[in-house]
């Protein structure tokens, strides 16, 4: 269930941090939000989510963990996996079985799974973008999939904490 942002202000940080880090499993994306408390409102909020960013390479790795291959929808009741279903919801069918293809050989390019910001594409377009990354190098690549990291914790900010 979504906080306010008052709510959010106001609870202790041990009962928020969960909804954090569900939005970014990055340690100091999730404590720096904690500590610049109160904010104003929403759109403070994600500015001073943007401002954290970019993302360091071994965030940016262990976020990626937490995240499933696009094409296979993520199990369990936690609120994460819900996110990523709903995400996800223009993979399926067709999509979703040209994605293990694909997903086996962006991994055997980068050695981590492919991430972007999924919610509203559809299969086709999340496939396409897929296919044009794979002509980036490693480093270029791993910057990319942060930046998509960050629009996706943002998506996510906006589901957790309302106005």
């Amino acid at each position: 269930m979504p906080l306010t942002i008052r709510e959010f202000d106001q609870a202790p940080a041990q009962d928020v941090r969960p909804a954090l880090t569900a939005c970014l499993d990055v340690p100091r994306w999730v404590e720096s939000l904690l500590a610049r408390r109160p904010y104003a409102d929403v759109a403070a909020l994600l500015a001073a989510s943007e401002a954290l960013t970019p993302l360091r390479p071994e965030e940016i790795r262990r976020a990626m963990a937490a995240h499933p291959r696009i094409g296979e929808k993520a199990g369990g009741k936690s609120t994460e996996a819900g996110w990523s279903r709903s995400e996800q919801s223009g993979v399926d069918g067709d999509a979703a079985r040209e994605f293990a293809a694909a997903n086996a050989e962006y991994e055997a390019t980068f050695g981590h799974v492919f991430l972007v910001c999924a919610s509203g594409r559809s299969g086709a377009e999340l496939l396409e973008n897929l296919r044009s990354r794979l002509s980036n190098d490693p480093e270029k690549e791993l910057e990319v999939a942060g930046q998509e990291l960050t629009k996706i914790a943002a998506l996510r900010l906006e589901k957790a904490v309302t106005a």
